[in-house]
This record gives C-alpha cells, structure tokens and sequence, in this order.
C-alpha cells in the first residue's frame, strides 16, 4: 500500500511540475508578445496614438501574465480592482521609463544603467505581486523577486542591444514549398526577442517554483 502512496505522491508532483511548466511558458510567451508589440510601436513614429497603444498593449499584457499566474497559485489573493490595474499600470511605466533613459543616455552605458533600474523596478513589482499571492509568514526569502526581476531585465537589455545593431541578417537556404521556394531572413531583433522569450519564460518559471511550493 506504501508504494501506491508513493506512487500517487509522484504522479501529483510531475503533474504538478509540468503544470508551471506549461503555465510559466504561457507567460513568458505573453510577457514577450506585450513588450514586444509595445517596442515595435514605439520604434517607429512616436505619436500620441502610438504612446497610447503601446501603453495599451503593456497593461493588457500584463493584466493577462497575471491571470495565468494566479491560475498555477492557490490563494491568489490580488483584487480584481484598483491594486491589479495600479500594479499593471506601475508595470507599464518601468517599461516607459527604462526606453526614454537608455535612449538619453545612450549606448551602451544607457543600456547597463536602464536595464540595472528596470530590473530593480520589475524586482520591486513582482514582490508585490507575489506578496496577494501567499502570506508573509508562508515566505522565508524576501529577496526571492530579485532573480526573476533581473532575469527579464536581462532579456530587455539584450533586446535594446539588438535594436541597436545592424548590417547582418541570417539567411537561410532555399526551401522548397510546393512550387515556390521559402527564404528565412533573421535578423538581431528577432534574436534579441527570442532572447527575451527565453529569460521571461525562466524568471517566470522561478517565480512559480516558489510560490507554488507546499
């Protein structure tokens, strides 16, 4: 009967483990589609509609990272009101704000100096987040937002290096499909942003590992 047990107790845990996998994925696919959308407005022509949308698509995205997140979390205690659209608001204007000082700055110290500010900002809003999701006393690291903070901070810093950059794109050969050949060309801001999928799905993975811990 014990090895049933242990059995059961394994089963819950691997579906468990494979359940933040799949829920930090989703969200680091949102956090990397919002940011990315929100950059592409904003690289263009800065209008007051463009600044507007962008700042549309940061606050939607974050709404929805959220909601994944409090999917894969038992006793999400974060209101739907104020406190939710306030920290998705604050989240949006890190964002803002990490753009405009690197760009004032210039390269590269505005992006080690930008991405060092966003990472402590983003540190700062996810203990925030984190802390409507289990109480204090269930949580012993109190510096267990920085990593994730710092993680998608990274990925932003790489994403604004290869915005920078130019004059290489990576070309694949000729592939054939049906009649017509297909060429794949990619770039550094295709890099820079698959870069920034990977770190948001990792510090997002963190995030989960923690707060869904027993």
């Amino acid at each position: 009967m014990s090895v049933f047990r242990r059995s059961g107790v394994f089963g819950r845990t691997t579906r468990r483990r494979v359940f933040d996998a799949a829920t930090a994925v989703s969200a680091g696919a949102v956090e990397a589609v919002s940011v990315g959308l929100w950059f592409a407005l904003v690289a263009g022509s800065r209008t007051t509609a463009t600044a507007l949308g962008g700042v549309a698509v940061l606050v939607c995205g974050t709404l929805v990272r959220t909601r994944i997140v409090a999917a894969a979390v038992d006793g999400w205690r974060v209101g739907r009101g104020p406190r939710r659209i306030g920290l998705a608001l604050a989240v949006a204007a890190g964002w803002i704000c990490w753009l405009l000082a690197a760009e004032n700055v210039g390269s590269p110290a505005g992006a080690i100096v930008s991405t060092a500010l966003l990472g402590a900002g983003l540190s700062v809003l996810f203990a925030l987040e984190d802390a409507g999701c289990r109480p204090r006393s269930a949580d012993a690291d109190r510096l267990a937002s920085i990593v994730p903070g710092f993680l998608l901070a990274l990925g932003a810093g790489g994403l604004l290096r290869a915005s920078w950059a130019s004059g290489w794109t990576i070309v694949s050969p000729p592939l054939p499909l049906g009649a017509t050949a297909v060429v794949v060309r990619i770039g550094p801001l295709q890099l820079g942003l698959l870069g920034f999928a990977a770190l948001a799905v990792t510090a997002h993975r963190r995030r989960l590992r923690r707060l869904t811990a027993s």
